[in-house]
């Protein structure tokens, strides 16, 4: 079979495609075909370098977890156009607007990662887990005393993951409007709802311009946290990276800045997504809240699902380092292949009725926070504050019902609920 047989151009640009992601079922369709018909598939879309569309979930992990054959950070690792590609060059010299263990390959990654991971792992954040439940308890008391009626997405989903970044971080509440702001710049800059400026997503150069700019903000608020945090060291997130080192070395400011800004954007972002995602299906799968009611044990379960059917980070990239073969096509030195995770996460191979929703999905291997060696650093925690959050809203909530249209933002790589108006009654 031909690299790119049977695939349309308007599948080709379906899987590019900001708007896709946020109508999900052109896309859909398309990645299903792709794993029926040609599961690595060679894309050929306008405007961008060819790159390999990976869309079954053996396959997805085969790469991700073989860190020497497929790097991470000797191309982009989000999917970009030729034009911003060369923006982003022009402007750092590099691939990579910022330098996070995301776009770094060993022995780099797992230096930089070991800085926080502790921090990150069930042990420390069971010691965070009151304070965690004191802000979710506090954001079903506001949702409570909104009559009836919210928006999920943006009262309730956007807000509680990042007071509990702020937490971690030990960032003030006055600034939770400007950190909202900015994570929302970065992933959202697809959307005309969430972008810094209209214009740059008709222009992809600006487009790449106005996402550097939004990194020097980030930076310029994190050196002031820097700056107060060797002075005055804190038990807080914002400390380990203020103070530490590399090989001996202090980190440099390039990648602490970036270090501050994954924690800070992905960490919220990703949860916000998914918590939205979960309520979503629940309000259209009422079968399900009658479930969790039932057995608040199923909350777990509910975790993993919401993280599944939302997949809030879309894709990764990849970097092959030598020539090599899967399933059957050879993939050549420095080809780029797109790990589509919404497609692994439908995988009829893997998942029985994966377009199901079902609390009780059980096993769940779902790729919702990667695989490999890159697996997400804080999907514990990010699991922990859906769990809590969840074990305290619905033993409040008697039913919940859309009363709106519900909006996926529009984004190729991290996306998920941007606004969720439900109608419920508490119990």
């Amino acid at each position: 079979m031909s690299v790119t047989a049977g695939l349309s151009p308007e599948q080709a640009r379906t899987i590019v495609s900001a708007k896709a992601y946020a109508e999900l079922n052109a896309l859909h369709d398309t990645f299903r075909w792709l794993r029926h018909n040609n599961p690595i598939a060679m894309i050929e879309a306008e405007g961008f370098d060819p790159f390999w569309a990976v869309t079954t979930h053996a396959e997805i992990m085969q790469i991700g977890r073989d860190k020497t054959l497929f790097h991470n950070g000797d191309r982009s690792t989000v999917v970009t156009d030729q034009k911003a590609a060369k923006k982003v060059h022009d402007l750092v010299g590099g691939p990579h607007l910022v330098r996070t263990i995301v776009h770094m390959d060993d022995p780099e990654h797992q230096k930089y990662r070991q800085l926080t991971q502790s921090w990150f792992m069930p042990g420390q954040l069971k010691r965070l887990e009151p304070q965690i439940r004191a802000l979710a308890r506090q954001t079903v008391d506001d949702m409570a005393a909104k009559g009836g009626t919210c928006d999920f997405a943006t009262d309730v989903a956007a807000l509680y993951p990042l007071r509990v970044i702020m937490l971690i971080l030990g960032l003030p509440p006055e600034d939770e409007p400007r950190m909202l702001r900015l994570t929302q710049e970065l992933f959202g800059n697809q959307d005309p709802d969430m972008t810094r400026g209209e214009a740059g997503m008709l222009d992809t150069e600006l487009g790449a311009q106005q996402l550097f700019e939004v990194f020097i903000d980030f930076s310029n608020y994190f050196r002031q946290v820097t700056e107060d945090r060797r002075a005055h060291p804190r038990d807080d997130v914002s400390t380990v990276i203020a103070n530490g080192s590399i090989d001996g070395e202090p980190i440099g400011d390039f990648e602490a800045m970036s270090y501050y800004t994954i924690i800070a954007a992905a960490g919220h972002d990703t949860t916000s997504s998914s918590t939205a995602g979960a309520m979503w299906a629940l309000c259209e799968n009422p079968a399900e809240f009658a479930k969790l009611k039932a057995n608040p044990g199923l909350i777990p379960g509910l975790v993993e699902e919401g993280v599944r059917w939302t997949t809030p980070v879309k894709h990764f990239m990849r970097t092959a380092t030598a020539d090599t073969e899967v399933l059957g096509r050879h993939i050549a030195k420095g080809d780029w292949l797109m790990l589509c995770y919404l497609s692994g996460n439908r995988d009829e191979a893997v998942f029985d009725a994966p377009y199901e929703f079902r609390v009780d999905r059980e096993p769940n291997r779902h790729l919702g926070f990667g695989y490999g060696p890159h697996l997400c650093l804080g999907q514990h925690m990010a699991k922990m504050e859906m769990r809590i959050l969840f074990e305290e809203l619905l033993p409040r909530l008697k039913s919940v019902e859309l009363v709106g249209e519900a909006k996926m933002t529009a984004s190729n790589f991290v996306s998920g609920p941007k606004t969720l108006p439900i109608a419920f009654l508490l119990a």
